[in-house]
C-alpha cells in the first residue's frame, strides 16, 4: 500500500486464503513490506471454506489477483487446481503460495526456503551436515522442514512422532537418510545430535507441554522450534540454559513470505528486527 493509504485502479492484488483465517498474521507482514516499499497494492485475508476453494480460487485469478498465500486446510487440496507444482512443493506434498500468470496458476511452497533462511539468520555459522538432527512431528509442516534440511546437507534425519506410524511413513517418503522412531525414544535420540526441531503444537500457548528432558542434548547442538506463541517456548528456555544455540520459530513465517511477495509485487524484501516488532504487535 502507498504511503498515503490509497490504491489505484491499477494496484496489485494478493491475498492468503484459509478456514479460518482471521488468526493469520500475513496481511500484517505483507502489509508492512507495502508501506516500506510504497507499492500501489494490498493483501487481504479471505476466509474460503473447503467446499468454495475452487471457485474462490478461479475466481480470485480472474478478477486479477496476481496470486495467494494458502494456509490450513487447503495446502494439499489446491494442488490440483494448479497447472503446474514445482518440485519442492511436489515433495512436500502441498502448496502455500499460487502465482496467476494469465489464466495459468503456478504452485510452489515456500515453507522450507523459510526454515532454512530463519536458521541461517538466527544460527550464522552453524554446520547442518556435521551431526545427525532430531524433528519432532510428521505433519506438514515436518514434512517442509525435512525436505529443507536433506537438501541443505543433513547427513541423518531422526523423526520423532506421538503416533509413530507416521513418523515412520513420512520416513519411508523421503529416502536412506531418514528414520522413523517412537516417541518414547525421543530423550534418547538427543545423543550426538547437532540440531534438534520441534515441529509439533506442544509447548504453544494453550496446549500441553513437550515433555522432553534435554540431559542427553549435546550444548553444542542448535535447537528450533517452529512455535512462536510464546516466542521463547520452554524448549528453547531449557535449550539455553544448556548452553545451546537457539532460533525461534518466527523468523520461518516472515522467510516464507519473501518468495510470493517478490512475485507479486515485484521486490524482494527484507526480514528486520523492525519487520519482527511489527509482526508481533509490538509496533503500530
Amino acid at each position: 500500500m502507498t504511503s498515503s493509504g490509497m490504491l489505484s485502479g491499477a494496484a496489485a492484488l494478493a491475498g492468503v486464503i484459509g478456514w479460518p483465517i482471521a488468526h493469520s498474521r500475513s496481511p500484517r507482514l505483507h502489509g508492512f513490506w507495502l508501506r516500506q516499499h510504497d507499492i500501489d497494492g494490498a493483501y487481504l485475508p479471505l476466509a474460503i471454506a473447503p467446499e468454495k476453494l475452487e471457485s474462490a480460487v478461479l475466481g480470485l485469478r480472474d478478477a486479477g489477483f496476481r496470486g495467494l498465500n494458502v494456509t490450513i486446510p487447503h495446502k494439499e487440496t489446491v494442488m490440483a487446481l494448479c497447472d503446474r507444482v514445482d518440485e519442492t512443493a511436489q515433495r512436500i506434498g502441498a502448496v502455500n503460495t499460487l502465482v496467476f500468470e494469465g489464466e495459468t496458476i503456478l504452485g510452489s511452497n515456500s515453507d522450507a526456503f523459510g526454515f532454512i533462511e530463519n536458521l541461517k539468520a538466527g544460527a550464522v555459522g552453524h554446520d547442518l551436515t556435521a551431526a545427525p538432527g532430531l524433528l519432532l512431528g510428521a505433519g506438514g509442516a515436518a514434512r517442509a522442514v525435512a525436505v529443507a534440511l536433506l537438501d541443505a546437507g543433513l547427513p541423518e534425519l531422526l523423526i520423532c512422532n506421538r503416533s509413530p506410524e507416521r513418523a515412520e511413513a513420512l520416513a519411508a517418503t523421503l529416502g536412506t537418510r531418514v528414520k522413523g522412531l517412537p516417541w518414547s525414544a525421543r530423550a534418547e535420540a538427543l545423543s550426538d545430535l547437532g540440531l534438534l526441531v520441534n515441529s509439533t503444537s506442544l509447548g504453544m500457548s494453550g496446549h500441553p507441554p513437550l515433555d522432553l528432558p534435554l540431559d542427553r542434548l549435546p550444548a553444542s547442538a542448535l535447537v528450533t522450534d517452529l512455535v512462536y506463541t510464546p516466542l521463547e517456548t520452554p524448549l528453547l528456555a531449557a535449550a539455553k540454559t544448556r548452553g545451546c544455540r537457539v532460533v525461534d520459530g518466527l523468523g520461518m513465517l516472515l522467510h516464507q513470505a519473501r518468495p510470493g511477495f517478490r512475485a507479486w509485487f515485484g521486490v524482494d524484501p527484507e526480514v528486520t528486527p523492525e519487520l519482527r516488532a511489527f509482526v508481533l504487535g509490538e509496533t503500530a
